[in-house]
């Protein structure tokens, strides 16, 4: 894996995936960074949606990864916006659909009358 930062993203994250499968303390730092993000993220959309569930897709959320990075998410948003951290809902569909996320996402838009 020394060539591992050559890669493109597409190529490099199941090479990620498959190091945290095998117990790399390195690869739980950037789930959990990605949760930061994501919890932050939440917090700004719900500055202008009032938010009650998220759909979280897309295949770095494949593995036990994925789980890390809601956990950080609503840890943040428990320590810095306690009155989202109730009231928002964040689901990740089973790990095949979470490959196809475009797909899952439109069909689950609102009939727009």
């Amino acid at each position: 894996y020394t060539a591992f930062y050559t890669l493109s993203l597409h190529d490099a994250l199941p090479i990620f995936q498959d190091l945290h499968k095998a117990g790399d303390p390195r690869t739980r730092p950037v789930y959990e960074t990605i949760g930061t993000y994501l919890g932050y993220g939440m917090a700004h959309y719900a500055d202008f949606y009032d938010l009650e569930h998220a759909l979280i897709l897309g295949r770095v959320t494949s593995g036990d990864g994925g789980q890390i990075i809601i956990d950080k998410a609503y840890e943040v948003l428990r320590a810095e916006f306690p009155e989202l951290a109730g009231r928002i809902n964040m689901a990740m569909p089973d790990e095949k659909a979470k490959r196809v996320g475009q797909s899952i996402a439109a069909a689950s838009l609102p009939e727009i009358k």
